[in-house]
């Protein structure tokens, strides 16, 4: 977890491109909101690991979001269950309902589908935000906490100093 946790911080202030932070949080997003008991979690987590992001800031949101979801249960239950009443695509899910191995998707549960939609609608400007957070991040804020001295008494505390040369280890053993 640590070593994620310094892949954030460090790709947050190094060259990675904005873009593979921004979805790295957009798809974090997604995959929390779906539950986890399902083939279709399953696939689109393998799936999105073939996708150009940033892996830990995906694990890390995706970790958070599953967190704070369960208090919308109810409201992705609606929206689920109205996407799977909309009379012009009951064809279409009872097609694929007949398909082999489509079931374990549990497409047709109505949290489900209502997660997996609400999580699509928000890719967008969860995506447009987190660009313009990383960014904000980059020329505002990380400059501003690097030059104050709080920053620079904590880096001298011995403790602190550990725990940075234990991190640095530890990522030059994940770059490997």
């Amino acid at each position: 977890m640590l070593g994620y946790l310094l892949n954030l911080f460090k790709s947050l202030n190094s060259n990675s491109h904005p873009g593979e932070i921004a979805h790295g949080v957009a798809l974090g997003v997604i995959m929390g909101m779906v539950p986890k008991d399902n083939a279709l979690w399953y696939i689109l987590f393998v799936l999105f690991f073939f996708i150009r992001i940033n892996k830990a800031v995906y694990l890390l949101v995706t970790l958070g979001v599953s967190l704070c979801v369960a208090p919308l249960d109810m409201m992705l239950d609606t929206i689920g269950y109205e996407v799977l009443m909309f009379e012009p695509a009951v064809p279409v899910y009872r097609t694929l309902l007949d398909i082999p191995f489509v079931a374990f998707t549990k497409f047709n549960n109505t949290v489900v589908m209502g997660s997996l939609v609400a999580g699509l609608i928000l890719y967008i400007p969860v995506y447009i935000l987190s660009r313009l957070m990383v960014k904000l991040w980059r020329v505002v804020i990380a400059p501003k906490i690097t030059a104050s001295k709080l920053w620079v008494g904590i880096k001298k505390l011995p403790l602190v100093e550990k725990i940075i040369s234990k991190s640095q280890q530890i990522s030059g053993v994940i770059k490997r």
